[in-house]
């Protein structure tokens, strides 16, 4: 390491002690920014100082939970591992996680994914993990066909780097076709059974990433991932390398068999958490540690043991009442929120608060995709509005023939919950700008997070 490297090291270093121990505040990006800024390879830089080889998660959805589950399945292993657990997936993200964990055996980072064009070609992973592709912060990123181009390119720019990708996502397969056709090593991974589940009202794709054609499906697991093929050219679903079936999705969690590469049997996967889109985040982690060594025992006792604390899926108990805090930033992110609370059976309230923060995207529209129509029908549904779009969000409810009121914090929505009996649980769905001020009040005022 050049002495250039080495002080963009050191105050790299020095930052991050400010921040926690003179500030207390969050060291998750800024001393990246630091390093960054004296030396910009230095990613390169600590990336060759790292033991084994390093992981590269990415998607629209699910991102940060994959990438957590895995990194604590590497660490279950005894090995060492750098990652940047808070979800600060840009290029001083990813700077700031190696600079906490000089030399760790393996990387493990979550990436935006338009950030991939600065982190691929400079950490050079051995592994992109692609996980689906849906419409997000539409005046930030633009369609999908530009978020696909993206990535493409950065494949492209790491050459040694496999994809890992959902073979039931078409928008993942057409990069996966593109990546391949320049010369990347392509896995996939999905669903292969039928859940019969609802489809989806608004799918994300409806068309071939090839010809252009209207696709066909054999069935649907959620959004457009499903057993998909083109009539009118040889674009579909791949023979997949790892396949999940015996599928179980509830309020209890998800379980499934995983086969494939690597197994002579199936391996039972199982958590206490979940949502059909869970049994991906799951798999894909899954396939991950395998890749990287972790045995399947191994992994699901580091999953027995995990337990969300980043806002995604993480539970709490205020005054007796169950709260469930998760990001829902999208209508496919939504639409799965939506399902996760009919899976659970018992009377409940919800809380949707929508902010328009530059992160969020500024244009929020989107909500009107949502499929909220399937909530009309919850007998005893409580539904409760928030955030600086709280009234957009009440004007949407209305079309949906679902009365809701406007609550400024998490603490007034329990206040106006009051009147509704203590074991009904209340679901709290925000996108991002609101999720940590959520999380932070639900900490404050609540009893505990709940495993």
């Amino acid at each position: 390491m050049g002495l250039r490297s080495s002080l963009a090291c050191g105050l790299g270093g020095l930052t991050r002690w400010g921040l926690r121990n003179v500030l207390h505040r969050s060291a998750s990006q800024m001393p990246g920014r630091i390093a960054m800024a004296v030396d910009p390879d230095v990613i390169s830089d600590l990336a060759s100082r790292l033991g084994g080889d390093s992981v590269v998660v990415c998607g629209t959805n699910g991102k940060t939970t994959t990438n957590n589950v895995l990194a604590a399945a590497v660490e279950a292993s005894g090995a060492t591992v750098a990652c940047n657990h808070a979800g600060a997936n840009m290029a001083a993200g990813v700077a700031a996680a190696l600079l906490e964990d000089v030399g760790a055996d393996h990387a493990v980072m979550e990436a935006d994914e338009l950030s991939t064009i600065h982190i691929l070609p400079a950490l050079k992973p051995r592994y992109l993990i692609l996980l689906n592709l849906f419409r997000d912060q539409l005046d930030r990123a633009g369609e999908i066909d530009h978020v696909a181009d993206v990535i493409v390119s950065a494949l492209a720019a790491s050459p040694d780097t496999t994809l890992v990708t959902c073979g039931d996502d078409p928008l993942c397969m057409g990069v996966a076709w593109r990546a391949r056709e320049a010369g990347t090593r392509v896995l996939t991974f999905g669903v292969a059974e039928d859940l019969r589940l609802p489809a989806d009202r608004v799918p994300e794709a409806r068309f071939c990433q090839r010809c252009g054609a209207e696709l066909s499906y054999e069935y649907r697991t959620y959004a457009q991932l499903g057993a998909f093929s083109c009539p009118k050219c040889d674009f579909a679903r791949p023979e997949l390398d790892w396949r999940a079936t015996s599928v179980s999705v509830g309020r209890e969690g998800v379980s499934f068999d995983v086969s494939g590469a690597g197994f002579d049997s199936p391996v039972r996967v199982s958590a206490s958490f979940g949502g059909v889109y869970m049994v991906y985040n799951l798999m894909a982690a899954f396939v991950g540690a395998s890749l990287l060594g972790v045995d399947a025992p191994t992994f699901q006792r580091s999953l027995d043991s995990y337990h969300p604390e980043n806002g995604r899926l993480q539970h709490f108990r205020v005054g007796g009442r169950d709260v469930v805090l998760n990001l829902a930033k999208n209508p496919t992110g939504f639409n799965q929120n939506i399902s996760l609370m009919q899976a659970d059976d018992r009377p409940k309230a919800a809380f949707f608060v929508i902010n328009d923060d530059y992160n969020d995207g500024r244009d929020i529209s989107w909500i009107w995709d949502v499929d909220f129509e399937r909530l009309a029908d919850e007998e005893g549904l409580v539904v409760l509005a928030g955030g600086h779009r709280a009234n957009d969000v009440q004007v949407r409810m209305r079309y949906a023939g679902i009365p809701a009121e406007i609550a400024g914090s998490v603490s007034a929505a329990l206040e106006a919950c009051s009147t509704i009996p203590v074991d009904h649980p209340l679901y709290v769905l925000t996108n991002y700008s609101a999720l940590w001020p959520a999380k932070a009040e639900l900490e404050r005022i609540g009893e505990g997070s709940e495993s």
